[in-house]
């Protein structure tokens, strides 16, 4: 055995690390900047000029920004079906490559051609492979680092989704005074760039030390422990890993299991699976219908129409600084995130978010250009309230709050959420503000403040926790018949051994995984599964393996 710790494109420890989290980040500027490149070029003459049909036609606008949406969900629904089976490398280069080719079918579309069509298309592909990342970078992310700094790796990924969004909003700006061609086309092209860091990079690091484990690549595991932490090859802390995530998986019965069926996301008991995919999916149901797309995506469309009226240049310029305000806001989370908590977040964040559209809508009731300025700040507080909280959280939240054997599965489900309920608000935003105007706003104020009681009554704190430690919150919540919100309050921060100690208690594992994998042999992996089968009848959740 090595007595030295193994290495990824020449890197240990913290570097590695460093880079997976990088790479990760990369995935989600990607995302960032997909979101945001439209809406800056969907109102363009520039671009009207070869789409003819999104002319002054809200409907239609509506219709080439919001298919993106519904490619993301077909990628994040193919993540459900095969994630687990792909592994989270294999995903992320597929989910990058994919970009690339949906940006290439859109930046090729020629009047005389069918280009709308060519154009939508395009959109849809490039969904594809975006839906795809996102259901899988947050859990590849959440099951590569350390408890101590999981929150401020998968925060950091969700705020950088509003430099994507800015980089994407300057850069329509920029190329606005350029050709007609250049005006659209360059922007669209430029996201391939991101797409071929991704891809390259995965190819070179490492895969997820979980997944390994899951479909019992035990050494692969412990080597990639080893890297990823800088420990020796074979070490006592790398061992204690090792056996802390193995006793995670006997007691979701997920060993000797290559994919989790998708019923096991509907079962209770200790594990609480359904419960908790709930919770992760209500994160971006509510991240969506709180309003964020009605600002991001239409933000210049908003000011020229009903603030600077008939000054597209000035609309696009407010755009951009808005979209500033927003990335600057989204990193105040990477500071606060576990000195805070994931709750006290949601609720500052929602508070801010209701009272932000509550000033939109009362400066707009008026209809004068002066008090339209009130809902300009209305809309600056907004875009800085939500950059803070609901843009990072729901896509952490997700990735810990469910357990191994459903991660993957919940994950893509909560992902599935967001997309179908992005693609229904970025469809309806510009319909509902042509057809009731300031009440788009009164109606996203009223939805802000439905979310005040879900987060307080369901939403436990995950904050400085290891992903083992979240099994046993919900175990200790099940057995002693209590809120899992009071689980959490009660439960004090654990070590390994003390994780080990309270799954037994709670009846989540039998015996300790000290040395289960240490033979690496068929018997090991028996005793595994016979342990496996044991807790699955304990628990009421005895699924078969999925054909």
């Amino acid at each position: 055995m090595a007595s030295t710790s193994p290495t990824y494109m020449g890197l240990r420890g913290r570097p590695l690390s460093m880079m997976v989290s990088t790479v990760a980040t990369t995935g989600f500027l990607l995302f960032g900047y997909d979101q945001g490149v439209m809406s800056g070029i969907i109102g363009s003459n520039q671009f009207a000029n070869v789409f003819e049909e999104v002319r002054n036609n809200a409907t239609m606008q509506g219709l080439v920004t919001a298919i993106y949406e519904i490619g993301c969900l077909i990628g994040a629904m193919f993540i459900l079906g095969v994630g687990d089976l792909l592994g989270r490398r294999k995903a992320m280069i597929i989910g990058g490559a994919i970009m690339i080719i949906g940006a290439t079918i859109q930046v090729t579309s020629f009047p005389g051609h069918s280009p709308l069509a060519q154009f939508i298309i395009g959109r849809v592909v490039t969904g594809v492979g975006n839906g795809i990342n996102t259901s899988t970078i947050p859990t590849y992310q959440a099951e590569c680092s350390k408890t101590s700094n999981r929150g401020l790796l998968i925060c950091i990924e969700g705020g950088i989704i509003a430099f994507g969004t800015v980089i994407a909003y300057w850069i329509d700006y920029g190329c606005s005074y350029g050709s007609n061609d250049l005006a659209w086309r360059f922007p669209i092209a430029f996201q391939t760039i991101f797409g071929f860091v991704v891809c390259l990079s995965m190819i070179f690091l490492p895969e997820s030390p979980r997944w390994l484990l899951t479909h019992e690549r035990y050494e692969d595991a412990e080597h990639v422990i080893s890297a990823l932490r800088g420990y020796e090859l074979g070490s006592e802390e790398t061992q204690t890993e090792r056996d802390i995530i193995l006793d995670s998986i006997r007691a979701s019965g997920f060993s000797g299991r290559k994919s989790t069926p998708i019923k096991a996301l509907l079962s209770g008991g200790k594990t609480q699976h359904l419960r908790r995919m709930l919770i992760g999916s209500s994160s971006q149901l509510m991240q969506q219908v709180g309003g964020c797309n009605a600002v991001i995506y239409y933000f210049p469309i908003l000011f020229e129409r009903q603030i600077t009226v008939g000054d597209q240049n000035m609309a696009l310029l407010m755009g951009g600084v808005n979209m500033i305000v927003y990335a600057i806001f989204a990193t105040t989370s990477w500071f606060i995130i576990e000195r805070v908590g994931r709750r006290k977040l949601f609720i500052y964040g929602t508070f801010g978010q209701c009272f932000s559209m509550v000033i939109t809508f009362s400066c707009l009731i008026p209809g004068t250009t002066t008090a339209a300025k009130g809902a300009a700040v209305g809309l600056f507080t907004y875009i800085a309230s939500f950059g803070a909280t609901w843009l990072p959280l729901p896509w952490l939240y997700p990735a810990e709050i469910n357990p191994i054997k459903t991660r993957a599965k919940a994950n893509a489900t909560s992902t599935c959420t967001n997309w179908m309920f992005n693609f229904l608000i970025v469809m309806v935003t510009p319909i509902m503000i042509d057809r009731i105007g300031w009440g788009t706003y009164l109606f996203f104020a009223v939805v802000n403040a439905c979310f005040l009681p879900i987060i307080w009554f369901f939403y436990p704190e995950t904050a400085k926790r290891s992903l083992e430690e979240i099994d046993i919150i919900f175990a200790k919540g099940f057995v002693e018949k209590k809120s899992y919100v009071r689980a959490a309050e009660e439960l004090p921060l654990l070590t390994p051994e003390q994780v080990e100690q309270e799954a037994l208690k709670y009846g989540l594992i039998e015996t300790a995984a000290r040395g289960a994998a240490q033979a690496h042999g068929p018997a090991g992996v028996n005793h595994e599964k016979a342990v496996s089968e044991k807790t699955e009848e304990d628990s009421g959740s005895h699924e078969e393996v999925e054909n």
